[in-house]
């Protein structure tokens, strides 16, 4: 799959699906400094992705400060051909001021087994 370069950042297009649903997000950021996968409120939302009860409240941390993002588990995280099933992500505002539907971390570029490939910039398993 192609890794976009936008203003000194990677970016990718990332499916998600929920619940027989897909979603389809492309600005998503390839952030391997990023421990988990986040993605934004307002757009999973179109998957019927709510907040429930049971669902745990974390706070993160990262260079944009601190958010509180609640947690859910997709069906499927997929790039292109890289697929991973039952994956984990969090969901919150990201609101960096920029537009951004979502970080891709670490969390699911090591449970893919991904190359990330700079200077053909593509990503595959």
């Amino acid at each position: 799959m192609k890794i976009r370069l936008e203003g000194g950042l990677l970016f990718v297009t990332a499916t998600l699906r929920y619940a027989g649903r897909e979603l389809i997000l492309e600005q998503v950021l390839l952030d391997t400094g990023s421990g988990g996968s986040v993605f934004a409120a307002d757009d999973v939302l179109r998957l019927g992705l709510l907040p429930e009860p049971e669902d745990p409240i974390l706070r993160i941390r990262g260079i944009g400060g601190t958010e509180y993002v609640f947690s859910k588990e997709l069906d499927a995280l997929r790039l292109g051909f890289i697929e991973v099933d039952a994956f984990k992500i969090q969901v919150g505002a990201l609101d960096y001021g920029f537009q951004l539907q979502g970080i891709l971390g670490l969390d699911f570029l090591l449970q893919a087994g991904t190359v990330i490939d700079l200077k053909e910039l593509e990503i595959r398993s």
